[in-house]
């Protein structure tokens, strides 16, 4: 559990990376020097390219990550504890605004998951807003979850800025300038049809705790988002991927209120294609539930 009442998200591998080397984040996580703390494998190095798969060590295979301080000269110094023990880092993690229910918010986690960034979680209430200015009013005028912290300092709001930062110079961003391009259409599809739909009367019925208030509106909202599913199924009927033959941010950007669709009443039966690309992504290595 990390100082802030988060855990340390740091879960699955770095097998994503652009090759050559770590995450630009991870690296900075992983860099010796004075007042850093560096992620190690015991016995091991700074810089190692797996990290462990575990937050409060759910999942941990053996236990055996630790995070290590680095002397000023660059030795090893004593071990400062097991992650999931809350080490004391000099240099603050990246620090994730989160809602456990929220697709959006879910999409950073899954793909620093796939990445595998440590990051703590402070979880806010997506229902009660009454605390939003106090607690992100420095951070994002909007508002909004998720919003991130870097370990720098600096903030960085909305999902697909976030999934982007972070994805960049790895395989979930096509090197090609047209599949770039791609990845971002289906990302801006995901904002504009897809989430104001699925991921709106999901809301309204499963969280909101008044559903009835929104009854003038549902069937309209219920319709939108099937047209969406109707074309995510065109084109996945012909595609195992939303881009490409791999998972890139499209695929997590769209997974995210689609894996969840049912919470809204949405029927996904008639839609073969999208269950067999939701088994797909599920499927992949470092994958982690919204729930974890």
């Amino acid at each position: 559990v990390g100082p802030l009442g988060g855990h340390l998200g740091v879960r699955g591998g770095a097998r994503r990376n652009a090759p050559g080397g770590l995450h630009p984040a991870m690296a900075r996580a992983a860099r010796w020097g004075r007042g850093r703390s560096a992620i190690v494998p015991r016995g091991g190095r700074p810089g190692a390219r797996r990290v462990p798969l575990s937050t409060e060590l759910r999942g941990c295979r053996d236990g055996a990550w630790h995070l290590d301080t680095a002397r000023p000269d660059g030795s090893a110094g004593k071990p400062s504890g097991r992650i999931g023990s809350a080490p004391a880092f000099e240099k603050p993690l990246t620090l994730l605004y989160d809602s456990a229910v929220s697709g959006n918010c879910y999409k950073v986690r899954l793909l620093l998951a796939h990445l595998g960034i440590p990051y703590e979680r402070r979880e806010v209430d997506v229902v009660d807003r009454s605390n939003r200015p106090e607690l992100l009013g420095g951070l994002n005028p909007a508002l909004r979850v998720p919003t991130l912290v870097l370990d720098d300092g600096r903030a960085l709001a909305e999902s697909g800025a976030i999934l982007w930062y972070f994805g960049e110079g790895t395989s979930f961003v096509p090197e090609g300038r047209y599949e770039r391009a791609q990845v971002l259409q289906w990302m801006f599809f995901e904002q504009y049809d897809h989430e104001p739909a699925l991921a709106v009367v999901r809301f309204w019925l499963a969280y909101s705790g008044r559903p009835e208030a929104f009854a003038d509106r549902l069937d309209e909202r219920t319709a939108a988002g099937y047209r969406a599913l109707d074309a995510m199924e065109r084109h996945l009927d012909r595609h195992p991927y939303l881009v490409g033959e791999g998972m890139t941010l499209a695929d997590i950007a769209l997974y995210a209120y689609t894996h969840v669709a049912h919470e809204g009443g949405f029927d996904l039966e008639s839609y073969p294609a999208v269950r067999a690309w939701l088994d797909r992504i599920r499927a992949e290595p470092g994958h982690v539930p919204i729930d974890a």
